[in-house]
């Protein structure tokens, strides 16, 4: 498979090459370099750091939607069906609401989304009625201020990132059994929450780019970590990635390969992502299909599939830091 995970040889009886070459370990085997940078790569030294915006031209990454409701905005299955028995009109303001946790387990989960909902509405409805008066009760108990003014708006959101189109969903904690994170597109219908992270028109292209073992390996390197999971930020690791410049063919190749992804996840409706993307138990087929994109992505860039992913990063820290100099 592509980015070998280790690299060099093991060392002849613990000896160092002569020269200033310094031993850099992956496992147990090791590979003799010239520098060894903060983040134990033969990369150059180079602090990857909370940047606003893409260091290229790609779409913008964004937080999903924050309730900062107290829960009474947000529904169960249950609680859902509870409601639609009593009040059936709300089924209108009602829509599925997915974080990392729904999202990667295909559990379902609620919210009232009152965006559109004429003040009339609100009013008509017992159940939002109390559910909107104790979201404004909580906020204005709050000891920040930026809670107690959205209590004039307790029907609403704390924080709104929804795009009426179709977008791309990234979870924000992901577990280190994966090889990689499971990423894909959500309807408009769909709220994703805050505990994820969206990117409104993305297409295919960037599907497969972020999905491929290049991004993997950056997000690796400089991605956080809660306890040992992958933690994925918008302001690190999606914003300072150095993305290729593919030719029109490399461009068509990845879409294509990146359809062929969805299409192998959607070959087992049975499974959830978590089951999907554990390695030890990845299907053939999809682990075919995301081995494909990633040579698509590597071919993009220029790199050799004999690469080792120390060495992949290593050459996307060269790109970040030519990028970096002229933005």
């Amino acid at each position: 498979a592509p980015l070998r995970e280790g690299g060099g040889g093991k060392a002849a009886g613990g000896s160092t090459p002569c020269g200033a070459l310094k031993p850099l370990f992956d496992g147990e085997r090791v590979s003799y370099v010239p520098h060894i940078n903060g983040y134990l790569l033969p990369a150059p030294d180079v602090v990857i750091d909370n940047r606003t915006r893409p260091l290229c031209d790609v779409p913008a990454m964004d937080f999903g939607n924050m309730p900062n409701d107290g829960g009474n905005l947000l529904l169960t299955p249950e609680e859902r069906d509870a409601v639609l028995r009593e009040e059936p009109a709300l089924s209108s303001v009602i829509r599925p609401f997915v974080g990392a946790v729904e999202f990667i387990n295909r559990k379902c989960r609620y919210c009232f989304w009152l965006v559109d909902a004429s003040p009339a509405f609100l009013r008509a409805s017992p159940i939002l009625r109390a559910r909107v008066e104790a979201v404004r009760e909580l906020r204005l108990a709050s000891t920040a201020a930026p809670t107690r003014e959205k209590a004039n708006i307790p029907h609403l959101f704390f924080y709104i990132s929804h795009p009426d189109a179709p977008y791309l969903i990234v979870p924000s904690v992901s577990s280190e059994r994966r090889r990689y994170i499971p990423i894909g597109f959500m309807d408009a219908g769909t709220i994703a929450s805050n505990l994820v992270l969206i990117v409104p028109k993305a297409t295919h292209y960037h599907f497969g780019v972020l999905t491929s073992n290049v991004h993997m390996a950056w997000l690796r390197a400089v991605g956080g970590r809660l306890k040992s999971d992958y933690r994925y930020s918008n302001k690190v690791v999606y914003n300072n990635f150095p993305w290729p410049e593919p030719t029109d063919e490399q461009k068509s190749r990845i879409e294509e390969t990146a359809k062929g992804v969805l299409s192998a996840r959607e070959a087992h409706p049975d499974c959830t992502f978590a089951d999907l993307y554990d390695d030890s138990f990845m299907p053939a087929d999809l682990r075919r299909a995301n081995q494909e994109n990633d040579r698509a992505v590597m071919a993009a860039y220029g790199f050799s599939t004999k690469m080792t992913e120390s060495e992949c990063v290593a050459e996307l820290f060269k790109r970040y830091q030519t990028l970096a100099a002229t933005v």
